[in-house]
């Protein structure tokens, strides 16, 4: 008898909460039903002319970048430069001791001195034979072999004089020079140090950064929207109809010289799916160095954008949305589509929105699709203020 009233005490319980708990959601219905649509701030979405930049991540190169390499083996006599020091074409940079280049042109002008006294043996032999074959003294026979020996000695000279040539060459490559006007790069070796033309290592490499190079890439979906914005019959006629481009530096600032695309590879990168453009930048000051990176900006003038802000949007999965207002106040949840080009804090829209759209400005975290609200309009000349500046 005692578990069958605790039973019915505990059913009764449990009625008496959930019928408080019906309670409270419809006090909390009616209270919405009662408060009726709540205000959100709307604006007209307006079709203006307006520039944009585009940054893209550029690596820096120089012009000219040339590794300098020993094309003898030794050891570094003399290191006549420094890191980063700049050099003219044809400046001494390194020394390399290697005797036996010096021994071999020794060698070699001794052979040339040994076959010119052969030359001139042959020689004094056949003008002693010819006046003895013109009498008839001795055969003609006798004539034609000195004259063949004559040959071969003067074969012999000219072979020895190759060879000084060559040893010289040699002895010449002992003393290294810059290829070109630039900036010596890092030296690894010191003097001493046993350097071989099979070294895998440079002794240093020189930049020629009177110009850089600003490599950076766009992907397909960028070199369509480049190529719909720059007009022209072929791919030169459009990279003339490019402004000129600026360079952003890594703390932020904008280089001082402008600088011009004039390269765009006509092939897609399998493996990235991009293709790599080259901008070329004055660089008076030296100011840029190979190897460094920054942003190539690219300025683009829009016809008749549509324009909204960054603030009004929503990413669901990978894709954006706004709320537009529709028929009896009554938000829609719209997918659009943008460029990858931005201006400042808005972004350009190119498809699912039209000129005289109004949409939610901001604070929609609540709305949902079909939801009514109580618009409350805002200038749209207070939301296109800052790119109106």
């Amino acid at each position: 008898m005692r578990k069958v009233t605790t039973l019915f005490f505990t059913v009764s319980i449990g009625m008496l909460l959930a019928s408080c708990g019906n309670n409270d959601d419809s006090k909390k219905a009616a209270a919405a039903a009662a408060a009726g649509p709540q205000p959100y701030p709307v604006f007209s979405v307006e079709a203006q002319t307006t520039a944009l930049n585009s940054d893209y991540p550029a690596t820096i190169e120089g012009i000219q970048n040339i590794d300098i390499r020993p094309k003898v083996d030794g050891f570094i006599q003399q290191i006549l430069v420094d890191e980063g020091q700049r050099v003219k074409k044809g400046q001494l940079l390194f020394t390399i001791m290697a005797p036996q280049y010096e021994q071999e042109v020794r060698t070699a002008k001794a052979a040339i001195s040994s076959a010119e006294a052969d030359v001139n043996a042959a020689q004094l032999q056949v003008n002693k034979t010819k006046p003895l074959v013109e009498k008839d003294i001795i055969s003609k026979y006798d004539l034609d072999a000195a004259q063949l020996t004559l040959q071969s000695r003067k074969a012999a000279l000219a072979q020895a004089r190759a060879t000084l040539v060559n040893a010289q060459v040699n002895l010449g490559y002992t003393r290294i020079t810059s290829p070109v006007d630039g900036i010596v790069g890092s030296i690894p070796f010191r003097t001493g140090s046993l350097v071989s033309s099979q070294s895998t290592e440079p002794l240093t490499t020189v930049a020629n950064t009177s110009k850089v190079y600003a490599y950076f890439s766009l992907n397909e979906k960028q070199l369509l929207d480049f190529s719909n914005v720059y007009k022209g019959n072929n791919l030169a006629q459009q990279m003339a109809n490019i402004p000129a481009v600026s360079l952003v530096l890594p703390d932020g600032t904008v280089y001082a010289e402008n600088g011009k695309i004039e390269s765009i590879n006509s092939q897609i990168n399998t493996t990235t799916g991009s293709a790599r453009l080259r901008a070329t930048f004055p660089n008076p000051i030296a100011l840029l160095k190979s190897g460094g990176s920054a942003s190539v900006r690219i300025p683009q003038k829009v016809e008749n954008a549509i324009l909204i802000p960054q603030k009004s949007t929503i990413d669901l999965q990978g894709k954006k949305f706004v709320y537009v207002l529709g028929d009896s106040a009554k938000v829609v949840s719209t997918e659009i589509q943008i460029m990858d080009l931005a201006k400042d804090k808005f972004y350009v829209v190119t498809k699912g929105l039209k000129a005289g759209n109004k949409i939610v400005l901001e604070g929609f975290q609540s709305l949902k699709d079909g939801m009514k609200i109580k618009p409350q309009e805002t200038p749209a000349d207070s939301v296109y203020a800052e790119i109106r500046k």
